[in-house]
């Protein structure tokens, strides 16, 4: 898919071309589309992501106490109180399937997941706004890339296990909510410095690196080393 981009926001996106790359071939996601992942790696995907998206939530409404307009202030609370809160609803109802209710889960976030959310509130409460932007975009842009081609390759598989999820993410609204969010990062880049775009370009690869983790670091099932 072709997105609408401006300078910035084009300049961030093609520079992590290479990560985005080895993202779209982690086993994960390559057994996602074509239905053959293992239902306990994806109880342990949707528990991971249930641990990051309530961290990720904290982040986007930190962000809305820092946002230069009330516009702003309003996508990123939107963001935290609404949009994510119905994704976590959604994986606690997958959790509760049939075919899943019953396999063990993580009760802990893991290393992966928690050194991302950490990340991602540092920038959000503590770095310049713009960079707290450039921080949580990945977490809109890339899944909303990556779900559109899995959403399509779903679509060709009869009885599809996880078609429920993943149309998810090639849901409009959650397309459009991923254009707003690269608008409000352009905007940002335009209203700064050139030392903070750099830094605003390097917290960008950072959470995409992030990404990439996070979904290999649950494929593997991370833990935290036992002492």
């Amino acid at each position: 898919m072709t997105w609408q981009t401006r300078s910035f926001s084009r300049r961030v996106w093609e520079s992590t071309a290479s990560l985005r790359g080895d993202i779209d071939a982690l086993p994960l996601l390559t057994e996602l589309a074509d239905g053959t992942l293992a239902p306990h790696r994806f109880v342990e995907y949707l528990a991971q992501d249930d641990f990051y998206l309530r961290g990720y939530a904290r982040a986007l409404a930190m962000l809305a106490t820092r946002a230069p307009t009330t516009a702003a202030a309003a996508f990123w609370a939107s963001g935290a109180s609404g949009a994510v809160a119905a994704e976590v609803e959604m994986h606690v109802a997958l959790l509760n399937d049939s075919r899943l209710a019953e396999l063990p889960r993580a009760e802990a976030p893991s290393p992966t997941t928690r050194a991302y959310v950490s990340m991602l509130q540092t920038a959000a409460a503590y770095e310049p706004y713009a960079v707290g932007v450039a921080a949580v975009l990945p977490c809109y842009w890339v899944y909303a890339d990556v779900g559109r081609r899995l959403a399509h390759t779903a679509s060709l598989v009869d009885d599809h296990p996880y078609r429920a999820w993943l149309a998810a993410y090639d849901d409009p609204v959650f397309q459009a909510a991923t254009r707003g969010a690269i608008t409000l990062l352009d905007d940002a880049a335009d209203a700064t410095d050139d030392a903070t775009r750099d830094a605003m370009a390097e917290v960008f690869t950072a959470a995409t690196w992030y990404e990439q983790q996070f979904w290999a670091r649950s494929y593997e099932l991370e833990r935290w080393p036992v002492i």
